[in-house]
C-alpha cells in the first residue's frame, strides 16, 4: 500500500500495475475496502491525505475489482454528522457499481422503529455490507474506431424521450439477452426505425446507477424511471446485457457508437438535486457517512433541506459536491461522448440561497467550462422549493422544457372540449410561434423552447385522447399519485372502446397534437412510442414496477408499458403521419427559426415574417385575438426573410400556411390572397387517415376551404 502522489483524479484509476483510490472525505480515518467473490474484505487503511481528499495506490488490484469505503468519524446528527464505519459505501465517482441494495435495517446506519420511522440520533452499528452494492474498478480504454459527435444544430433538432428498457424490451428483431438493454437500444433495427422516424436526439430517461426508493420497495414494487440516483459516474448496470463487473461500461459506449454512426445525439437526463439515500429516514450508501454535512443541505444543522420532494437536496454551494458533479458531467462528455444532459429539477441546482439565482455557482461554471458550455443543456426549470417555477430564467446557452407549451396545446385541442368551453387561440398563437412572451425577455431565442405535448410523467399521447381520468391503481396509493390536472378528453368514452365515431375522432386528434407541435417553432420533443400510440391504461404516473413480475405480461405488455413493435393498422398508419410531419419540418425552413417573429418584412416590399388570418381570409383583428369562442387560426409563416440560398440552382423555399380547427363546429376558412400567395397546394390535412402525397390539391387564393372539425391543413403558398 503506497499513499500516491498528490491526487489529481478522484475514484479508482487503474494503471496496469495497481490502483490509486481517492475519495473526499471529512472523516477521522478512511478504510478501503477490496471485496472478493465471496464478498470477504481486506480493508486497507488510507494513509495519503491531502486536505479532505483521502488517497492510497494498492499493488495488484485492476479492472474488475469490487471496492467500497469505511469512513470513521464522531456521530453527531445534530451537528450534521453521521459517520458511520459499520457501513460500507459507494465510490461516489465509481464508474460501475455492481450488485443490489436489500432493504435492511442494517443499511439505514440509524435505529429504525418500522416503515418509514426511525430514531435516527441513534447509531446503528450493524454491519451493511451484506445488503449494499459496490463499486468497480474500471479502466477508460475503448476503441471508439472514429466516433464523432453528430453536433446536430438546435433548429434542426428533433428530441426523442426515451426509456432504455422499455424501448427495445419487446422488438423482435432484437436478440431476446439483448432486448431492454443498452445493446438493444445501439441494435440496427432500433437504430433504422429512429433514422426513418426522423428524430435527430435520443435523450435517455437516467442512466445513473440508481436504487429504488424504501416506500416503493416496502410496496412490492420497484423503481422504473430511474430518478434515484447512487451513482453519478456509473451506467446503471440493469441494463447491461453483457455484466455488471464494469462490462456495462463498455456496452454503454458502444451504444453512443452505434447512435453516433447513425447520426443520432445522445442525451441524457441526469438527477443531481438530490441522491437516492433519502431523507434522515433514508438508507446509508454513500454521502451520508463520507460527509453528510459537506454533501447535503441541512436545517438546523440535523435536518434534511427538501427542494425535491425526495427526502434530500446536493448542497452544491459546497465546493466537493459541485465539483462532483462538475467533473460527472465532463466524464460522459469526454469519457462516454454524450452530447448533452437534460437537468431534473433544474432550479435546486441554482439555489445558491433558499432562491433561485440565475448568476449562481453552478450555472456559471458550466457556461465558462470549455467541454460543458460546447454540449446541449436542457433545463427542467422548476422544483418543489419556494420559487420553484423558474420558466424561462434559464441564461443562455441553456433551452428549457416548456409546459406552458404542453398545457396551452392540450387546453386548445382537448380540454375545451371536455369542459364545454373555449379559452381562444391567443396563448396558442404564442405556443405556435416560439413561446416570445416566456423567452424573449431573458434574451433568448425561441429555440430554447423544447416544447412537448407529452413526456414520460402524465398521459401518452393515446391516453390523453382516451382518458379524462388517471387510472393508476397499479401503483399501489390508492389512485393518490399522479396530477388530477391533465387538459385530456376521452372523446365522448372514457377507455377503450369499439364505438368506430369514437376510435376515429381519438386518432384524428392524436394527429392533431402531432402536428401542432411539429410545425410549431421551437424544439419539438416526442416520447417514445408515442409515433405508434403507446399506451398505458389510462396510468399517467407509472413510475414503478412489481418486485414479484407481475407487471410483466399486464394486458400482454411487459415492464411498464413499452414500445410496442408488433403493429396493428391504426398504429402504422400514427407511424407514417408522424414520419410525414418530420419529413415536413426538415423540408421547410420556416418551420425552424432562429430568431422570434418581429411581423416586419425583410425588404421593401416583401411581405411579414408572420401573419395570423382569421377564418375570412383577412388578418386577425385585435376583437378575435380576445373573443373567447374564436377555435380556428391561420398563420402564414413567409419565406422572404429566410437567408439566401447558398447555391443559384438551389430549389426556393416555400411559405407555408397552416390552418387550425381546435373546435367541434365545421368552418369554412376564405384562402388569403395577394400579396401572400396567388395559389396553394395541400401538404398535409389531419382529416385524412394516412398522409396523402404533398403536392395535391392545388388551390386559388380566395377559395373557401372547408375545414373539418378538430382538423389542421398545412398549406404550401405560392406567388
Amino acid at each position: 500500500m503506497g499513499q500516491g502522489n498528490r491526487p489529481r483524479q478522484l475514484g479508482a484509476v487503474p494503471d496496469g500495475a495497481g490502483t490509486t483510490f481517492v475519495v473526499e472525505s471529512g472523516g477521522e480515518a478512511v478504510e478501503l475496502c477490496l471485496v472478493d467473490k465471496d464478498g470477504g474484505e481486506r480493508r486497507v487503511p488510507l494513509q495519503g491525505r491531502t486536505d479532505d481528499l483521502w488517497h492510497g495506490w494498492v499493488e495488484g488490484v485492476g479492472p474488475g475489482t469490487r471496492y467500497g469505503y469505511r469512513v470513521h468519524g464522531p456521530w453527531d446528527p445534530w451537528h450534521g454528522h453521521r459517520f458511520n464505519a459499520a457501513k460500507l459505501l459507494l465510490d461516489p465517482y465509481a464508474r460501475a457499481i455492481d450488485g443490489p441494495l436489500h432493504l435492511d435495517d442494517a443499511v439505514f446506519g440509524h435505529v429504525t422503529a418500522g416503515a418509514g420511522l426511525s430514531d435516527d440520533t441513534i447509531r446503528d452499528d450493524r454491519d451493511s455490507a451484506p445488503f449494499v452494492p459496490r463499486s468497480v474498478v474500471v479502466h477508460d480504454a475503448f476503441d471508439w474506431r472514429g466516433d464523432r459527435r453528430p453536433r446536430v444544430p438546435w433548429a434542426e433538432t428533433v428530441v426523442y424521450e426515451a426509456h432504455v428498457r422499455g424501448l427495445t424490451r419487446t422488438h423482435p428483431d432484437v436478440p431476446e439477452h439483448e432486448r431492454g438493454t443498452y445493446a438493444g437500444l445501439g441494435h440496427p433495427a432500433v437504430l433504422e426505425h429512429l433514422v426513418r422516424l426522423g428524430v435527430t436526439t435520443v435523450e435517455l430517461l437516467p442512466v445513473h446507477h440508481f436504487v429504488s426508493e424504501p416506500f416503493i420497495t416496502r410496496r412490492g414494487r420497484a423503481n422504473y424511471w430511474g430518478y434515484n440516483s447512487v451513482g453519478f459516474f456509473a451506467p446503471h448496470a440493469d441494463y447491461a446485457a453483457t455484466g455488471s463487473r464494469g462490462q456495462q461500461v463498455d456496452e454503454f459506449k458502444a451504444m453512443v457508437r452505434a447512435l453516433h454512426s447513425a447520426g443520432l445525439e445522445v442525451v441524457l437526463d441526469v438527477v443531481y438535486n438530490h441522491t437516492g439515500e433519502s431523507g434522515v429516514d433514508g438508507p446509508t450508501l454513500a454521502w451520508r457517512s463520507l460527509d453528510n454535512a459537506a454533501y447535503y443541505r441541512l436545517r438546523q444543522g440535523r435536518f434534511f433541506t427538501d427542494f425535491t420532494g425526495c427526502g434530500n437536496t446536493l448542497d452544491l454551494r459546497s465546493a466537493c459536491c459541485l465539483r462532483m458533479v462538475a467533473d460527472s458531467l465532463r466524464y460522459w462528455v469526454e469519457q462516454m461522448h454524450v452530447d448533452g444532459f437534460r437537468f431534473d429539477l433544474a432550479p435546486t441546482l441554482a439555489r445558491d440561497s433558499d432562491a433561485f439565482d440565475p448568476r449562481g455557482a453552478f450555472l456559471a461554471v458550466l457556461r465558462q467550462d470549455p467541454v460543458l458550455s460546447d454540449v446541449k443543456l436542457i433545463a427542467e426549470p422548476w422544483d418543489v422549493g419556494p420559487g420553484g417555477y423558474q420558466l424561462g430564467r434559464f441564461p443562455p446557452p441553456w433551452a428549457e422544457w416548456n409546459d406552458r407549451y404542453r398545457d396551452t396545446v392540450r387546453e386548445a385541442w382537448l380540454a375545451d372540449n371536455a369542459r364545454k368551453q373555449g379559452t381562444g387561440v391567443r396563448d396558442l398563437a404564442y405556443r405556435l410561434s416560439g413561446s416570445s412572451d416566456v423567452f424573449e425577455p431573458s434574451g433568448k431565442g425561441p429555440l430554447a423552447s423544447v416544447n412537448f405535448v407529452t413526456a414520460h410523467d402524465g398521459f401518452t399521447l393515446r391516453d390523453l385522447v382516451t382518458y379524462e381520468r388517471k387510472h393508476n391503481d397499479r401503483n399501489g396509493e390508492d389512485n393518490r399519485d399522479g396530477s388530477d390536472h391533465n387538459r385530456s378528453w376521452n372523446c365522448g368514452v372514457e377507455g377503450p372502446t369499439d364505438d368506430p365515431a369514437v376510435r376515429s375522432l381519438r386518432r384524428r386528434m392524436m394527429r392533431n397534437l402531432l402536428a401542432t407541435l411539429l410545425v410549431s417553432t421551437g424544439v419539438p420533443m416526442l416520447t417514445a412510442g408515442d409515433e405508434v400510440g403507446r399506451t398505458q391504461d389510462g396510468n399517467n404516473n407509472a413510475y414503478s414496477v412489481a418486485l414479484d413480475g407481475s407487471d410483466e405480461h399486464l394486458a400482454g405488455r411487459p415492464a411498464a408499458y413499452p414500445v410496442e413493435w408488433e403493429h396493428d393498422d391504426e398504429a402504422r398508419d400514427l407511424l407514417d403521419w408522424t414520419r410525414a410531419l418530420l419529413r415536413l419540418r426538415r423540408a421547410h425552413p420556416v418551420l425552424r427559426q432562429a430568431e422570434f417573429f418581429d411581423g416586419r418584412p425583410a425588404h421593401e416590399g416583401g411581405l411579414t415574417d408572420l401573419t395570423w388570418f382569421a377564418p375570412n381570409g383577412r388578418p386577425m383583428s385585435a376583437e378575435a385575438w380576445f373573443d373567447h369562442d374564436q377555435q380556428v387560426l391561420g398563420l402564414h409563416l413567409a419565406a422572404d426573410f429566410l437567408p439566401e440560398l447558398p447555391h443559384p440552382d438551389a430549389e426556393l423555399p416555400e411559405s407555408l400556411l397552416v390552418l387550425l380547427n381546435t373546435g367541434p363546429a365545421p368552418e369554412t376558412f376564405t384562402l388569403p390572397g395577394s400579396p401572400w400567395a396567388s395559389s396553394y397546394r395541400v401538404l398535409l390535412d389531419t382529416t385524412d387517415e394516412r398522409p396523402t402525397a404533398e403536392g395535391t390539391a392545388d388551390l386559388g387564393s380566395g377559395a373557401g376551404v372547408p375545414l373539418t372539425p378538430h382538423s389542421v391543413l398545412v398549406l404550401a403558398a405560392g406567388r
